[in-house]
């Protein structure tokens, strides 16, 4: 034999003895009997054995453990047979745990389904040991009922078994190989955030957070008995507290699941062969996925401390603005009373250029209602209006003119409306009782209920025309039919109810709100408590839509910070509602002296509308926060219901501002909201690419929109009844056929054809896309509406040789601004119910401001202080009319 010949027998010899020895067919022992084997393995090693039903195979194994020191034991089978009717039982005998498995190890899906799997590991849960070192024993039996069944078994160590602070670490897991790992949390450490990340959106996974006791449940269909737990695609995150844990500690355990449903993912191909029955089990495969696990500290209490003073500090700081701002406008208004007293006692005022100023004024101001923080004292005099009107001689609303206004009685037997304003002094009407106003009309007035009615028809079909020297123009009732009057509709036309019964009315729409409010949220309380207590109970954290990357819990609670950005909604509704209370107050200090700028000047002031608008902004703010106590799409009408209101409500009130008297009442504005309320709640629940619905719905939204025009071009006079296609094929004719006219209420009409344009874009928007948000959706029907009456307001008031004031101005210039970077983190999208929790979770995002506020919450800051700047506009947008007599104030 040559030398290579015996060095290639020498390795061949050498290599044969390093190998496993071939597993040793066992012959079958008579039934009855059984053999029983047992041997001393070592980790690290793999054994190919063979097992029967009369044959079982012990396998011993001992390792040391350390109290200070933890290590994983991780346990690996595969069955070599291909008889899937015949599973191999595995048992692990510990010193205090048993855990057993068969391979095949069937998983069951949704429908029953079965997947088989061919390939197992378990990672043994590990006893606590009191000793230094302790020599542990555990022994792992192998047995079957079948023939001759081979397999491997292989027991090894678990590297980074105890995982570290902010410290990484992959790892591969499959549905039957699932993998757990052990943290401790550091003594300077109270509170820490489990991050779980993967590249692989599917197959889906679960991540649970489990105290250390044994055994541990780390299979897709145990998983969820005991501990939190959520569904996973790319990201995932868990928020855990050392006080929920006695021991100081806890496992991460992640399995996969056997089908991807869960994470909104497709089922799989179920085959099924013509001979196969419907119970055989799917082998899945490879079905694997690589993950990173990481934990890192959470924030201290000290951050939460902070965050909830800086929380205060903002909003705080309005009520100190509003009352600097207070303190201004009463130093600039006795300063300017001082100034125009000093005036008087000059030569200067004797000439004959001078116009005569009523003692009234000078005795008694315009009633405080400058700025929009007014706190001063309601008795203080004020003469920032007669100084306005003698500042500017060709201003066209000044007062002029020496002729006292003469009152009809109820026996003249004329009519007249109105009075040309340049004959018009205020000198009488500063002397009149309170409630005498020269824009009201006395029930003697009329004589019968025909009357009336036919006077609405006269006055509320008067059109717009550019207005010319002096004032409206003389109103009586002539032969002619109202279409042929070409007249200017004024304020005063629109504000001749009492004040009692208009007070009265808009009193309601606080009342109304205040007691929906109680009823509304007493219900949405409980049930949040009641969610937030299941998630706590159940630890299934897929109830609610977090941003898991920033929630932080406190209490109870699991994302506090959600819950406390809400409070700006609260304090700045609580700040506008004092202020409204100010203004009220000053008000009726004015007509108890009879100020003549509180009887005749200026638009009616209602202040109903406004405390309603205020007490919706405050109850958005507790509707938030109940809502994110548990986001989830079963109460997401919570957050939004709120804001159907305050859209409503402000449409209301601009138009309130110049019809004051054919508003509409707080009973029918409720039921509408109330209804629109219903189609959310209908549309978020059905809508999802149901096309019945949204054919329903859009031809709802435009026929609402078509009625609603008709109410506002026609203000209110026309009827909706048998005879309506009659009429309008009449008008059709006449205005279209006999002759071609244009439309009689031009202003109205440009407003209300650019509404229908935008509506029904919107409608065929939703036929033709079907969003899924269908609550916000909804929600930018009320807002495109809300902005189109704003913007026709301000251009119509601009047209009408109005101007705005500085402190309007500037609410509207930061307003707009602010509205801007609120829609900005708005549209951030940190969540969202409309997909599963686990697709919902990758667009969570790290907090972004004090390591405690995330994008959201900076929308509700903005959104808060935004809308608080709203309601200021509409409050302050006409107090450049405040020394304005009513009848020369356009209607618009």
């Amino acid at each position: 034999m040559s030398g290579a010949a015996a060095a290639v027998l020498a390795w061949a010899l050498l290599a044969g003895a390093l190998l496993p020895p071939p597993p040793v067919r066992p012959q079958p022992l008579p039934r009855g009997d059984r053999e029983v084997h047992e041997k001393e393995a070592q980790f690290n090693t793999t054994y190919i054995d063979w097992v029967h039903a009369n044959l079982l195979n012990i396998y011993a194994f001992n390792h040391s453990v350390r109290r200070n020191r933890t290590e994983g034991v991780r346990v690996s089978v595969n069955v070599l047979s291909e008889h899937k009717d015949q599973p191999v039982l595995f048992v692990v005998r510990q010193k205090e745990a048993v855990v057993s498995f068969q391979v095949p190890l069937i998983l069951r899906g949704l429908y029953q389904r079965k997947y088989a799997y061919q390939e197992v590991s378990r990672t043994l849960c590990q006893p606590q040991t009191k000793a230094e070192v302790e020599t542990q024993h555990f022994y792992v039996d192998v047995s079957t009922l079948s023939l001759n069944t081979s397999y491997q078994l292989r027991v090894t160590r678990v590297e980074n078994f105890v995982l570290r602070t902010n410290e990484r670490f992959s790892f591969n897991a499959t549905a039957a190989q699932p993998q757990y790992f052990k943290y401790e949390f550091p003594e300077e450490v109270d509170s820490v955030i489990v991050k779980v990340t993967s590249a692989m959106a599917f197959p889906c996974s679960v991540i649970s957070i489990q105290d250390i006791l044994c055994p541990v449940y780390d299979l897709d269909n145990n998983v969820a008995f005991i501990g939190m737990y959520q569904t996973m695609t790319k990201k995932a995150a868990i928020t855990v507290q050392k006080k929920d844990f006695p021991s100081h500690s806890f496992y991460v355990v992640v399995v996969v699941k056997t089908e991807d449903e869960a994470c909104g993912g497709a089922l799989p191909y179920y085959p099924l062969s013509k001979d196969a029955s419907p119970d055989e089990p799917v082998d899945q495969h490879n079905r694997q996925k690589r993950l990173e696990v990481m934990v890192s500290p959470a924030i201290t209490s000290e951050a939460y401390v902070r965050s909830v003073l800086f929380c205060l500090g903002i909003f705080l700081s309005f009520y100190i603005l509003t009352l600097l701002i207070a303190c201004w406008e009463s130093c600039r208004r006795q300063h300017k009373r001082k100034g125009l007293l000093a005036a008087m006692d000059s030569p200067s005022l004797d000439t004959g250029h001078s116009r005569s100023i009523p003692d009234s004024f000078l005795n008694h101001g315009p009633y405080d209602s400058y700025g929009y923080g007014s706190f001063g004292n309601g008795s203080s005099s004020s003469t920032e209006g007669i100084t306005d009107s003698l500042g500017s001689a060709e201003v066209s609303y000044s007062y002029v003119g020496q002729e006292q206004f003469k009152r009809r009685t109820p026996s003249a037997p004329t009519r007249p409306l109105s009075i040309p304003m340049g004959e018009r002094s205020l000198d009488t009407v500063a002397s009149r009782p309170r409630l005498d106003s020269l824009s009201s009309v006395e029930e003697d007035d009329y004589d019968t209920l025909a009357d009336i009615d036919y006077d609405k028809n006269v006055i509320r079909t008067k059109v717009r025309v550019p207005p010319g020297p002096g004032s409206c123009s003389l109103l009586a009732r002539p032969a002619l039919t109202p279409l042929s009057f070409q007249q200017y509709l004024c304020v005063a036309d629109l504000a001749r109810k009492d004040k009692r019964v208009l007070r009265k009315k808009y009193q309601i729409y606080f009342w109304n709100i205040a007691t929906i409010a109680v009823f509304y949220a007493l219900p949405v309380i409980q049930l949040v408590i009641t969610y937030q207590t299941v998630v706590n109970v159940t630890g299934n954290q897929d109830i609610c839509y977090y941003n898991f990357l920033c929630a932080h819990p406190l209490g109870n609670l699991s994302a506090f910070n959600n819950i406390l950005s809400n409070l700006g909604y609260v304090l700045l509704g609580l700040l506008f509602l004092l202020i409204i209370l100010q203004r009220e107050i000053n008000y009726n200090r004015a007509l108890l002296r009879n100020d003549a700028h509180a009887l005749e000047c200026g638009i009616p002031k209602h202040f109903g509308l406004f405390y309603a608008m205020g007490t919706a902004l405050m109850m958005e703010g507790l509707l938030s926060a109940c809502y994110h106590v548990c986001p989830n799409y079963t109460n997401f009408q919570f957050d939004t219901s709120f804001m159907y209101m305050i859209a409503g409500l402000c449409m209301l009130k601009l138009y309130q501002k110049r019809h004051p008297d054919i508003n509409a009442s707080a009973y029918s504005a409720y039921a509408c909201l109330a209804l629109v309320i219903f189609f959310s709640v209908v549309g978020v629940v059905f809508g999802k690419g149901n096309t019945a619905f949204w054919i329903v719905f859009s031809v709802i939204h435009i026929v609402a929109t078509l009625l609603l025009s008709t109410q506002l071009y026609y203000m209110g006079r026309w009827k909706l009844d048998s005879g309506i296609l009659r009429r309008i094929l009449h008008v059709l004719y006449t205005d279209c056929v006999r002759q071609c006219s244009g439309p009689m209420y031009v202003d109205r009409m440009v407003l209300l054809v650019m509404g229908n344009i935008i509506n029904w874009s919107l409608a065929a928007y939703g036929l033709i896309v079907r969003p899924n948000d269908f609550a916000s959706y909804l929600l930018a029907i009320g807002i495109c509406n809300l902005l189109l009456y704003f913007a026709f307001y301000i251009i119509m008031k601009l047209r009408s040789g109005e101007r705005i004031k500085l402190i309007p101005l500037l609410c509207i210039i930061s307003t707009s601004v602010v509205w801007g970077f609120a829609l900005f983190f708005f549209f951030q999208g940190l969540s969202t119910w409309q997909k599963t929790p686990a697709e919902s979770r990758e667009h969570n995002r790290d907090c972004i401001l004090l390591d405690f506020f995330d994008d959201h919450d900076i929308w509700h800051f903005l959104s808060s202080i935004a809308m608080f700047g709203s309601f200021l506009v509409l409050l302050t947008l006409d107090d450049d009319l405040d020394c304005v007599q009513r009848d020369k104030i356009y209607v618009f």
